[in-house]
């Protein structure tokens, strides 16, 4: 009986700490201003969203690093975007035996600029008319370390 009585009250002195523990704090909450980004602009080397490009000029630009900057030029940290290539290439139709062109993509996110080695040596053997350089959900960080997006860049090669 003594042993039932022991273990009723550690199992109640127990739940009592368990309840106290999980109790809500009552700190306070303050609201920090809404943060507004500036207006950036994005570019690969001199050209911005909807530029078109000969071949040998996108084998360059394919190299360079994406930089974004404001209206008084003031460069901004990128913290990772999104690359997809655009290719075109050609299939035999089975019942014609003509040629048709297609379009496959290849797409990833990076973390730094300019894209990978393996990526623009292979880009740059491939590179023809038609396809497209696209940057995209690109993050950048302004000198306070805050986040924001960065409008799209958008390459087509004529």
């Amino acid at each position: 009986m003594k042993l039932m009585i022991r273990l009723f009250l550690c199992i109640f002195m127990l739940s009592s700490f368990n309840a106290v523990s999980f109790a809500q704090d009552k700190t306070t909450i303050t609201k920090e201003p809404k943060f507004k980004p500036p207006v950036v602009k994005t570019y690969l080397g001199v050209n911005q969203n909807g530029a078109q490009v000969v071949v040998d000029e996108g084998v360059q630009l394919v190299g360079l690093p994406l930089k974004v900057v404001d209206a008084k030029n003031n460069p901004y940290t990128i913290d990772s975007y999104q690359f997809l290539y655009k290719q075109k290439s050609f299939i035999r139709d089975d019942e014609t035996g003509k040629k048709e062109e297609v379009f496959t993509i290849a797409a990833d996110r990076f973390n730094a600029t300019p894209l990978p080695k393996v990526w623009v040596d292979n880009i740059r053997r491939r590179l023809q008319k038609d396809e497209q350089l696209y940057f995209f959900d690109i993050v950048v960080k302004d000198k306070q370390g805050r986040k924001f997006f960065a409008p799209e860049l958008k390459i087509t090669i004529k």
